[in-house]
């Protein structure tokens, strides 16, 4: 293809660009910022193009490529400024945007569209508050600190349980320092290698001690029954 049939191809598809465009940032100035930078782009890049590739499909992947490069910038600059609380649930909508592009070609056309998207959102937000939950357990430092998150991720304070908080809280209280703090990590959510690399011990260390202390409150607690 000659620059002049390029040109033309372009200009043709700009009324397209410009809708995928506002379909993506939901906003039309910024929709027609992101056409010009996809337009420029491709001019820049028109020797990379293969005449057999689909053209429509290869100025469309530019787009995407440039939208999702300038969201992950501005994600960045906002995640160190903003500092609340509720950050993991600030950027759902566009994670999981992003997130759904980047796996369009795992997408099955029988399923439902709706309920896939949905459920990228639900995994996304899942993932993002347990990094939050285990962010914040690492920030509080009372003496406390092992039963912090008990009641929601230990499935101990269940209605069907047996024991109480109190109980399982007085327990654990018992235990040393060396078992009861990995113990409470884990309980928390921590994975077995964070516990390790936040109390500098050896691996199997921390998994001899977490065993050990799982097994001690059991004992213990069946003096409750």
């Amino acid at each position: 293809m000659n620059s002049l049939k390029f040109q033309d191809r372009l200009l043709g598809l700009q009324d397209n660009l410009l809708n995928f465009a506002y379909m993506l940032t939901a906003n039309r100035e910024e929709a027609k910022d992101l056409l010009q930078d996809t337009t420029l782009k491709a001019l820049d890049n028109e020797d990379k193009y293969i005449d057999n590739v689909n053209f429509k499909g290869w100025v469309f992947t530019i787009m995407r490529n440039i939208f999702i490069n300038n969201y992950r910038r501005v994600v960045r600059n906002q995640t160190i400024i903003d500092q609340t609380e509720d950050l993991y649930h600030l950027n759902l909508p566009q994670d999981t945007t992003l997130k759904a592009l980047d796996n369009e070609d795992k997408y099955i056309d029988n399923v439902n569209f709706k309920g896939w998207v949905f459920t990228i959102m639900r995994n996304i937000f899942i993932n993002n508050y347990r990094r939050v939950v285990r962010n914040q357990t690492i920030i509080d430092q009372t003496e406390d600190l092992y039963h912090l998150n008990l009641p929601q991720d230990s499935g101990f304070a269940s209605p069907e349980g047996s024991f109480t908080v109190k109980e399982i809280t007085t327990a654990i209280n018992s235990f040393s320092e060396e078992y009861r703090i990995p113990f409470s990590m884990h309980v928390a959510g921590y994975k077995y290698h964070e516990i390790a690399e936040k109390m500098d011990l050896p691996l199997g260390t921390v998994k001899s001690r977490i065993f050990f202390a799982r097994q001690r409150l059991q004992e213990m607690l069946k003096d409750y029954k």
